[in-house]
């Protein structure tokens, strides 16, 4: 994938955030809590939510800036072409993922996104 977090590969509009909150499976890890389901596309797509609650801006921001790194590194290009169905994918982030190493998060979402395809 581009090194660009393209509109393909994003949920923009708040209907799509919500079909995906109301139908889609939950999975809750320490530093992720992670929402999807099966969206018919040959790709992934992301879509980040962190309300105020969360912290400032600046922590919110950060924590999304993680979140889509590390998406941009699960190689959504070639899920077609490992037979693997495309999914819409609400992460919210944790608080705890402000003070935890990159590869620890990675590692976390990596397996969350795990447990939600085999649940799709």
């Amino acid at each position: 994938m581009s090194q660009r977090f393209s509109s393909t590969v994003r949920l923009k509009a708040r209907p799509e955030f919500l079909i995906v909150q109301e139908q889609g499976h939950r999975v809750a890890t320490k530093y992720v809590t992670l929402l999807g389901m099966a969206n018919g596309r040959p790709s992934d797509r992301l879509g980040l939510i962190a309300s105020r609650k969360f912290g400032n801006a600046v922590a919110r921001n950060r924590a999304k800036r993680r979140l889509r790194e590390i998406f941009r590194h699960q190689e959504p290009d070639t899920i077609g072409e490992r037979g693997l169905k495309g999914l819409d994918l609400v992460a919210i982030p944790r608080r705890a993922l402000l003070e935890a190493s990159f590869a620890v998060v990675n590692a976390d979402f990596c397996a969350a996104v795990q447990k939600i395809r085999g649940l799709a």
